[in-house]
């Protein structure tokens, strides 16, 4: 398994009406059961397709992965995932799909999970933001 961060997708429709700050915020407040450090700081999600729906508001596709192949906790996240996005203002549908390529690493957490969770950060940029600016 490398330790090379992978580097998540991100889309954000230009007629969007959901800020990809907005969902970002809600993904911080989902927490992995087993650990005490939110989804987005564990390198957990992958990627982040906000859209709009052609019957009005909004849908939102995120690919997340768990920290380990054999966790039984993937279903228990990904429903927190999808009730929680589903609350902002205009999203209407909300679609999480855990996966399990690539597979994940200690090497996508940020430095402040890092740190919360006693690893050496050993001076490299662990940055994972999920959005990176409309596309």
């Amino acid at each position: 398994m490398s330790d090379t961060a992978f580097a998540p997708t991100t889309q954000v429709a230009p007629d969007s009406t959901v800020k990809p700050e907005d969902v970002i915020e809600v993904l911080r407040q989902c927490f992995d059961p087993e650990i005490p450090v939110n989804i987005v700081d564990l390198g957990l999600v992958y990627s982040c397709r906000i859209e709009p729906r052609e019957d009005g508001g909004n849908r939102i596709n995120v690919k997340m992965a768990m920290t380990a192949p054999g966790c039984g906790m993937g279903n228990v996240l990904r429903a927190d995932v999808e009730s929680k996005l589903s609350r902002l203002p205009d999203v209407k549908e909300v679609h999480a799909e855990v996966v399990f390529d690539p597979p994940w690493h200690a090497g996508l957490m940020s430095e402040a999970a890092k740190l919360q969770l006693g690893f050496d950060l050993g001076g490299s940029d662990n940055s994972f933001p999920i959005f990176q600016g409309k596309r």
